[in-house]
């Protein structure tokens, strides 16, 4: 079983799986940003959807917080959100949709 926290004190997402640590998502913070630097997923958990929890998590508490925009430097984040239209508006500087009447 994957479990995915937020480990506030050292800046990053980590994901184990049946309590042994399987990857980690790293992030800094500014006022405005949750800037995403990286993410690693240890090679015996490859293949296994570890990333794609990470980043999901990380993303829906970034919006659960509701304070920041995602800048996502690194490639992991930003191909999954790619991948993932419905988080696209998290995304600093994305183009917010308008409706036309």
């Amino acid at each position: 079983m994957t479990e995915v926290t937020h480990d506030v004190e050292h800046s990053r997402y980590q994901a184990r799986v049946d309590g042994v640590p399987a990857g980690v998502a790293v992030y800094q913070l500014t006022d405005q940003l949750v800037v995403f630097t990286h993410t690693e997923v240890d090679p015996a958990f490859e293949g296994q959807g570890i990333g794609s929890a990470l980043a999901k998590f990380a993303l829906d508490d970034v919006r659960r917080e509701g304070t920041r925009k995602v800048l996502p430097l690194c490639p992991f984040i930003k191909e999954w959100i790619g991948r993932h239209p419905d988080y696209v508006d998290l995304v600093y500087g994305a183009p917010t949709s308008t409706a036309k009447d």
